[in-house]
Formats: C-alpha cells, sequence, structure tokens
C-alpha cells in the first residue's frame, strides 16, 4: 500500500548510480532504459517487468520477463495519493476549502487521543506528510482490509511523531479522502472519477472499493514470497493506495497535471513546493534529482504483487512509468538507474 520511505528516498538522492555492471561505458554513456529493463527481474527480483515512455516524439514500450501485458490493468499502491492530493487542491482552487483549514473543522473530533489533537493539525501538514500522524499500515501489514474510520482509529493508539516533520503515513490520505467527502457530499473516489478520470479519458483508472478482482486483462500478481495475490481487498488501502489503473492512463494523468491542465498555476505551484519538507515531498508528489542535473517528479506506489514508479520532467512533456508485478523491487539500485537512463542525455 505504501510508497515505502526506503524506496523513495532510494529515489530522491542527488547522486545517482549509473554504473551497474556492463550498462555503461567507461566514456561516461548512459545505458539505454530499455537495456536496463531486464535488471528488473534479474537484480530486482519480479517475475516481469514493463515500461512505456512517451516525450513528444513518440511512444516506446518494452517488457521482460513472462506473464506482463503493455494494456494490463495492475494496482498502483500510493500513487493514488497524487489524484488525492489533485482532487483537494481543486476544491482549494474553488474556495470549498483551505489548505489552511484544521482537520478539526471538517472532521469534528475524529482525531483525537493518545496526544494527538486534529484541532492542530492542517489539511497542509496532510497533504505533506508532516502531521506526526502514525501510519496505521505499520499496524496491518498493508494486508488487512479496514475502512477509513477504522485506519484513523488504529493510528490514533499511537502518539504523534514530531509536528512538523516529514514523516510518511498512509493515515494522512485517508483523511484527505474523508476531508473530501465531507466537502462535496461524495466520496473522493467519485470525485476523482468525476474530476480527472472521465475528462482525461483515464477508461482503465478505477477506485475499485471492496471489489477484489482487477478489470481484464490483466497479468498475475505475487507477494515478495512468491504468492499468489492477484486478487485482493483494496480497503487494505483506501484513499492511500487502492487504486487500479494502466500504464498509458498514468502516464496520460501525470502529463496532464505537470502540464498545468488539472489545476490553476497557484495550486500546481502549492503541491510542487517541497520546502516544508526540506526537498523531499510537496503534495502527493515528490521530486528526485538525478545525476545529469535534471529533476523529475511523480510518485511510487507499492501494495502486496504490485510496485509501479511514475516520472516526469516538470513540464510533463516527458514522462515514464514502469512496473513489476510484484511487491518490492530487490535491488534497490536499478530504479534510479532506470530513470536517469531515461532522462539524462545519452552521455554525461
Amino acid at each position: 500500500m505504501s510508497s515505502s520511505w526506503r524506496n523513495l528516498l532510494a529515489t530522491a538522492v542527488a547522486v545517482v548510480l549509473l554504473g551497474l555492471a556492463g550498462t555503461a561505458s567507461r566514456a561516461g554513456a548512459v545505458p539505454h532504459p530499455d537495456d536496463l529493463l531486464p535488471l528488473l527481474v534479474t537484480r530486482g527480483g519480479a517475475p516481469a517487468a514493463a515500461l512505456l515512455a512517451e516525450d513528444g516524439t513518440g511512444t516506446r514500450y518494452g517488457e521482460a520477463g513472462s506473464g506482463i501485458a503493455r494494456d494490463d490493468h495492475f494496482r498502483a499502491g500510493s500513487i493514488t495519493k497524487t489524484f488525492v492530493a489533485t482532487v483537494v487542491l481543486q476544491l482549494a482552487a474553488e474556495r470549498r476549502l483551505s489548505l489552511s483549514d484544521t482537520v478539526e473543522s471538517h472532521l469534528p473530533g475524529l482525531v483525537r487521543g493518545a496526544g494527538n489533537d486534529g484541532r492542530a493539525l492542517t489539511l497542509r501538514s496532510l497533504l505533506t506528510h508532516t502531521s506526526g500522524l502514525y501510519d496505521f499500515a505499520r499496524d496491518t501489514g498493508g494486508t488487512v482490509p479496514v475502512t477509513a474510520r477504522q485506519a484513523v482509529r488504529l493510528a490514533l493508539d499511537h502518539p504523534p511523531a514530531d509536528s512538523g516533520r516529514f514523516a510518511y503515513s498512509n493515515t494522512n490520505y485517508v483523511l484527505l479522502g474523508l476531508v473530501v467527502e465531507q466537502v462535496t457530499g461524495r466520496s473522493y473516489a467519485r470525485e476523482a472519477e468525476r474530476r480527472l478520470i472521465a475528462p482525461l479519458g483515464l477508461t482503465g483508472t478505477s477506485f475499485p472499493g471492496s471489489r477484489t478482482s482487477l478489470p481484464v486483462p490483466h497479468g498475475r500478481a505475487y507477494d515478495e514470497d512468491g504468492r499468489d495475490v492477484t486478487a485482493l481487498d483494496p480497503r487494505v488501502a483506501g484513499a492511500a493506495g487502492e487504486l487500479v489503473t494502466t500504464l498509458a492512463d498514468l502516464n496520460r494523468f501525470y502529463a496532464a497535471l505537470l502540464g498545468g491542465s488539472l489545476l490553476p498555476a497557484r495550486e500546481l505551484g502549492e503541491m510542487l513546493d517541497t520546502r516544508t519538507t526540506h526537498g523531499a515531498y510537496g503534495m502527493g508528489l515528490f521530486p528526485t534529482r538525478l545525476a545529469c542535473g535534471v529533476t523529475v517528479w511523480g510518485h511510487n506506489g507499492r501494495i502486496p504483487g504490485s510496485f509501479v514508479r511514475t516520472a516526469a520532467t516538470p513540464d510533463g512533456r516527458h514522462v515514464l512509468t514502469f512496473r513489476v508485478n510484484t511487491t518490492e523491487i530487490a535491488d534497490p539500485d536499478v530504479e534510479p538507474s532506470l530513470l536517469t537512463a531515461e532522462f539524462c542525455p545519452r552521455t554525461l
């Protein structure tokens, strides 16, 4: 469910390893991303991997291993957070809420206990993971279905971390889902569908709710122990990670978002502002600065049986999504090397 901070940090480092053995020449050539894709299988430990890249001049698809296809539906985990954050920022642009609103003002009495107090927390702190709220998924392991309010109650059994410091927590986005429902009278899923999915024509994207099956076509999904977890109750994640989508839909969404089609300039600027987190995270997006000096924006998603990463240039004109059909990438160097190969010039 969560985009683990360990994986996020591995992609956000300023100096990215380029030299996986055999992939770059001594002259400093950056390998082609298609050459690195098989490493997600051989070094990453995935049964199969796929990528889809678009840069304004064309579209490129690649796959490695068996049991994966270009048009497959898959679970996107914490990439859901970018969708939820976009809806919240649209509501802010419409002045139906303010990012300075307290959680208490929208969800009175809900966030109380063990030193947690919704009267002291703002929507901005939820969006940027600076609320200090405990991550309920640490207790459920990302495998136990819970309602949104059950997830919050689990978190409130624990004292908060230091408010104002970045601490990634799925509880933040579960609460934002409840805020969207309170403000609009519709679920976060319905709001995302009518505001984002339908206007962009994301025909392969959905919020499954309690539906355990994936839409067709789809491949199989395996956890880190090799167990088939294709059928999964999305309530293990909710607003923090239940999204089902496709490679093409994610590319289209991030291109539209960063290209300015979904948010006014002010709200998009808020989304990309990382000062509160000292460069670690904006609102539903995080930056990755590559060794060549290029910065890309996006998110990753991890849920049992699926790991996916989308990254794009700040203008959204060059975007890459890659995925594997298992929960983790065993070798943390493969992901940043793949991003470098995609977005950096062929020589450094």
